[in-house]
């Protein structure tokens, strides 16, 4: 058995480690691992408020709300051929990573735009939790030591950042910035490690619903995803992903339909159509990957990087704001390095 086997078989899966809410990937990996891994879907970035949200200098170097944030920093596996009786929940760990992104201006525009990518990740006693971007989560339910089926739900609190600064379109622009959102939903999922190429490789479904609570676009957003990850070797792992996000009327009101004011303002034809009915707006296709600096991928710094190709849909792609001023193919890539311990 090559050695670098070996250090998988005390592994629990990770999900990938990508980019601050860049792509979608899963993983699968070992107890100590340093993985970059995890992967799904598009929901916003965010933290609590109520009332009036204050509008952040610098708007525009959140990560956006709708970007595919899934795969991510991996978790820390746990022991499948663990001896250790006494325990009985994953072990704890804490990761971090930072980076670089490149990223349409806003969801649906031609233009692109560099931002920071960042992300945390932890699990005290079971209990997981991880920021992507602005958009914290947490796990209710405890993961136990050894299990190779891993059921997930929890809270999660997002602030979608689109079209809230730094538009290069000029048409885009002359229609107004639009405002924070904070939205609040849950999450949900089910991950099994040792499907197809070894004991260690992992595929994931999960979901994610989210309400905006602010008063902004006053709907919703949903996003299935499922992802695939493998370690290829001790130094090396891939995954890949797909997503398709749906939104409510309200969403489509607010970010893609043109008023008589705004064609005037902006020459863009007046649009009401993507406020009429709710449904498929967006799907994703990613694929991340992570180098173990120290030839170890359980521990010590990971180069990570990944790319992520979104096409918008339906009524949405239909808006002037895509169809003329920007674009219905959308492409994500970024890099970075991530440390877990």
């Amino acid at each position: 058995m090559p050695a670098w086997i070996s250090l998988f078989r005390l592994s629990r899966s990770a999900p990938i480690l990508a980019f601050a809410c860049a792509f979608a990937a899963p993983a699968a990996m070992a107890e100590e691992t340093s993985l970059p891994y995890d992967i799904v879907e598009p929901a916003g970035s965010g933290i609590p408020g109520s009332g009036e949200v204050p509008e952040p200098p610098s708007a525009g170097y959140l990560q956006r709300g709708d970007i595919d944030d899934n795969i991510l920093l991996p978790t820390r596996g746990d022991d499948i051929d663990d001896d250790d009786e006494s325990r009985k929940w994953a072990r704890d760990y804490f990761a971090v990573a930072a980076g670089v992104m490149t990223t349409p201006s806003y969801n649906g525009s031609d233009d692109r735009t560099l931002l920071p990518a960042f992300y945390i990740r932890g699990r005290v006693s079971g209990f997981s939790f991880s920021t992507r971007g602005t958009n914290l989560q947490v796990d209710l339910l405890r993961q136990r030591r050894g299990a190779k089926t891993d059921i997930k739900f929890g809270p999660i609190v997002s602030l979608r950042s689109d079209r809230t600064g730094r538009i290069k379109d000029p048409q885009v622009e002359a229609l107004g910035e639009k405002k924070l959102a904070v939205e609040v939903g849950a999450m949900a999922g089910i991950s099994h490690t040792g499907v197809i190429t070894s004991r260690y490789d992992q595929i994931a479904f999960r979901v994610v619903a989210l309400k905006d609570v602010s008063g902004r676009h006053g709907s919703w957003a949903f996003s299935p995803t499922i992802d695939y990850g493998t370690p290829l070797s001790k130094q090396l792992y891939v995954g890949v992903s797909a997503s398709i996000n749906f939104y409510g009327k309200g969403f489509g009101r607010y970010y893609f339909d043109i008023d008589p004011a705004g064609s005037a303002a902006s020459g863009l034809p007046v649009y009401n159509r993507a406020g009429a009915k709710g449904g498929a707006g967006k799907y994703t296709l990613g694929l991340a990957s992570a180098y173990a600096l120290s030839g170890d991928l359980r521990k010590g710094f990971v180069l990570i990087g990944g790319a992520q190709y979104g096409r918008m849909l339906g009524r949405i792609a239909d808006s002037p704001i895509v169809s003329i001023a920007g674009s219905r193919n959308q492409w994500l890539a970024g890099g970075g390095i991530a440390y877990q311990f």
